[in-house]
């Protein structure tokens, strides 16, 4: 939980950067990103330099040799710069400092090979003074809260998530950012290990990627270091149990990949896991529904809420995509379930639309998903889950490639903590905890009831129903029969309060 002085100085830099002339949420985290990245290598590169000493060990920085005007590279770190005069700073980062890190080509710096077509925009010499102040109050902060026991990486990476917060309007083609609850319930239900590969084919600023990181931290963080957070949810982000170096080096090397259509999200996402403490984040920019993407029955975890609006040209669609359709909605489930390995897992966020559509495409999705795939829940959410960025109702599907449907869990989540208007304030009804516990427990034999919340429907109502999955279809809706009192009663109540009132002007008359 960041401290109220973190939150007040990254107001600042938003009101900094709006007043000097960045308007736009989206370029404003980017430019953003890019002042925190500098900091970041500066100080990494310090760490490592500083433990190779320690250990006697030979260290190669990234700010060794010259350029090619014969200029230190020392000279591009931040702890240099800082401490130029505004007009040198800007001129100086401008010229040297961003170009170079642009192009910097060692093998750690996962986040430069997507720096080719960025253009670093702060204008003015007087605000990139003030950023670059803000950021390192920022990190003073971090440094301080960390001496007192916070987690460094943790609070390094909520500062990033609070700025990602700060974004108030949907970007383009419908993207949205999902709400990190959401995120962490859709994890608890997928429940992605360690040692799975684990991918989000429209990741946009990482939300699941860190998620699933964060769900693996949390199995194997002793008892002593877990908590409930504010969503009621447990969580613990040590991973004392990972006592191996090879374990760590898979988690954060070898498990989560991320792939989005627009560059600035890939920037956006990768920062994001970078600064939570991944430091190779599998990201890239590319189109998982074109014909470019050729990744099969790779994947054992896929979690994604893919946008839900807009249509892709029809020439552009790859062949392995067999559901006949130019709706993006339809085609990344199709997507997904190819991406996946045989008894891979998924947990997918869809419009309600996609539940009970009754076009040829909507009717062979899910028929697929049925059929194709074990279909084990449906979690149908409120319409107020996305606002302020939409209204439109939403469900969750969980499910795993190949095997047999036998029967549907679903859902009917009616409050996920947060009240379902724009405002979006914290309240106490939260049907997230019950979700997660009768999911672990499911059992189609006892979970009958469709008057509750959570019960089964067995595969052969569903076909019978064209395989519809909209919980309306089955969920029982149980109508309390009010009586009223006689209405003779009732008359003679109102017969004797009339004369009441008439007693009472004939007194005032008087």
């Amino acid at each position: 939980m960041l401290s109220t002085t973190i939150k007040s100085e990254i107001s600042n830099l938003w009101d900094k950067l709006w007043s000097g002339g960045i308007a736009n949420p989206l370029t404003a985290i980017e430019q953003i990103s890019y002042l925190l990245f500098m900091k970041r290598i500066d100080e990494l590169d310090l760490k490592r330099k500083s433990d190779a000493d320690f250990l006697g060990q030979k260290y190669v920085s990234i700010f060794d040799g010259v350029d090619e005007d014969g200029e230190e590279n020392e000279k591009k770190r931040w702890s240099y710069f800082k401490q130029l005069e505004g007009g040198d700073m800007l001129k100086h980062v401008q010229v040297k400092v961003f170009p170079y890190i642009k192009n910097l080509k060692n093998g750690n710096q996962v986040f430069s090979e997507h720096m080719k077509d960025a253009a670093f925009i702060i204008p003015k010499a007087s605000l990139l003074v003030e950023a670059v102040n803000i950021i390192d109050n920022i990190y003073n902060e971090i440094e301080r809260e960390q001496r007192e026991g916070q987690s460094f990486q943790d609070t390094q990476g909520d500062v990033y998530e609070y700025l990602l917060s700060e974004i108030a309007s949907a970007g383009k083609n419908g993207q949205f950012r999902t709400p990190r609850h959401i995120i962490q319930m859709i994890c608890a239900l997928v429940d992605p290990k360690l040692g799975e590969e684990v991918c989000d084919p429209a990741c946009g600023t990482g939300g699941f990627l860190l998620g699933a990181y964060q769900h693996i931290l949390t199995q194997h963080t002793s008892d002593k270091y877990l908590e409930k957070d504010d969503n009621g949810i447990v969580r613990g982000l040590v991973g004392d149990k990972l006592t191996d170096e090879r374990q760590w080096q898979q988690l954060k090397e070898k498990t989560f990949y991320g792939y989005d259509f627009d560059t600035t999200m890939v920037r956006i996402g990768l920062m994001n896991l970078m600064l939570h403490g991944i430091d190779h984040p599998n990201i890239d920019y590319k189109d998982t529904l074109s014909k470019k993407y050729d990744e099969n029955n790779r994947y054992d975890a896929v979690m994604a809420n893919p946008p839900f609006k807009g249509s892709i040209d029809k020439s552009d669609i790859n062949e392995d995509l067999s559901i006949n359709t130019t709706k993006t909605e339809l085609l990344f489930v199709n997507r997904i379930i190819n991406m996946l390995r045989l008894g891979g897992r998924a947990g997918v966020i869809v419009p309600d639309g996609v539940l009970f559509g009754s076009s040829n495409a909507h009717r062979n999705l899910r028929k697929m998903l049925i059929e194709d795939c074990e279909l084990q829940g449906v979690v149908s959410m409120p319409s107020g889950v996305f606002k302020p960025y939409a209204g439109v109702s939403t469900a969750v599907l969980i499910f795993v490639k190949g095997g047999s449907t036998e029967n549907v869990w679903f859902y009917d989540m009616q409050a996920d903590g947060f009240s379902l208007d724009d405002k979006r304030s914290r309240i106490s009804d939260n049907d997230i905890p019950d979700i997660i516990s009768k999911w672990q427990s499911r059992n189609p034999q006892t979970d009958t009831d469709r008057k509750q919340k959570a019960f089964f429907v067995p595969r052969k109502e569903i076909e019978d129903n064209k395989y519809d999955l909209s919980i309306n279809s089955y969920k029982v809706t149980e109508y309390k029969v009010v009586e009223y009192e006689d209405s003779k009663k009732i008359i003679e109540r109102i017969e004797k309060l009339e004369n009441e009132i008439i007693e009472g002007l004939s007194s005032l008359k008087q």
